[in-house]
């Protein structure tokens, strides 16, 4: 029997990161997620079964923590290679108040637990993936990357800076291991998080039309994407708007 491909997926507790990881579990890999969020690796550890699933809470902008993790990591696989890492992990709210305002421990607050944490985790996790062929590595960026609201300076910041380190890393780490980001436009979040603060969304006729593709996205679209590029052989240092098209679609004021 063909042993099974192992995963690695940061900010896997909730909403697109719980996404990817429930997604490739049911593809028949093996899942390891990382976050810093205990209560919603529990409820994750209820459905998932110890030999296929490996959870720790972890604070991924942390060098020590992130050390502890891979180090855990390393002794669950064994000899066994990791197939893909996916570096999601990051503060979902974008929003930071005027410039004037903004606090230099809150900007590397939105640095650290996107971009200083995909770099640490990409770093603890090579030699782990160089034991595959064909290994990946899968950066979660955002179309704010490309385009911004008001007061979205060090979200931004860090999302683009997402996207440089991911071509950086696929000129330096390939071939051995293709790297490329996902930039996720709006992706309603609320059925994929913990017990606690799962809610139904309720979109308007006018929240479906700003996207050509006549809904807002879904966790599942972006776990799709995923998928996709760790089967894509030919595709390295790419970024992928993954937004129903609302990016390129004029919107005009009222």
């Amino acid at each position: 029997m063909t042993e099974k491909q192992t995963m690695v997926v940061t900010g896997a507790g909730a909403g697109i990161g719980r996404a990817i990881l429930l997604h490739f579990f049911g593809r028949g890999w093996r899942v390891a997620g990382i976050d810093k969020d205990g209560r919603a690796l529990g409820e994750l550890r209820q459905s998932l079964p110890a030999d296929s699933a490996l959870l720790i809470e972890a604070d991924v902008s942390d060098e020590a923590a992130v050390k502890a993790s891979f180090a855990k990591l390393g002794h669950w696989l064994g000899k066994a290679p990791l197939a893909a890492l996916v570096n999601n992990a990051g503060l979902a709210d974008p929003y930071c108040g005027p410039l004037e305002d903004l606090a230099l421990q809150d900007w590397r607050a939105w640095i650290d637990s996107s971009l200083t944490a995909a770099f640490l985790c990409s770093r603890a996790a090579v030699p782990l993936l160089r034991r595959q062929a064909g290994a990946s590595i899968i950066n979660i960026s955002s179309t704010r990357a490309l385009m911004s609201e008001p007061d979205t300076f060090a979200y931004a910041a860090a999302k683009g800076g997402l996207d440089a380190l991911t071509h950086a890393m696929a000129v330096s780490l390939g071939p051995a291991i293709r790297t490329n980001s996902i930039r996720p436009g709006w992706i309603e979040t609320g059925p994929w998080q913990k017990a606690a603060d799962r809610e139904e969304p309720e979109h308007s006729k006018r929240d479906r039309e700003q996207h050509p593709a006549g809904r807002v996205g879904r966790p599942e679209d972006i776990a799709d994407a995923v998928e996709w590029l760790v089967r894509a052989e030919f595709v390295t240092g790419q970024a992928i708007t993954i937004d129903g098209g609302m990016s390129v679609k004029m919107i005009y004021a009222d």
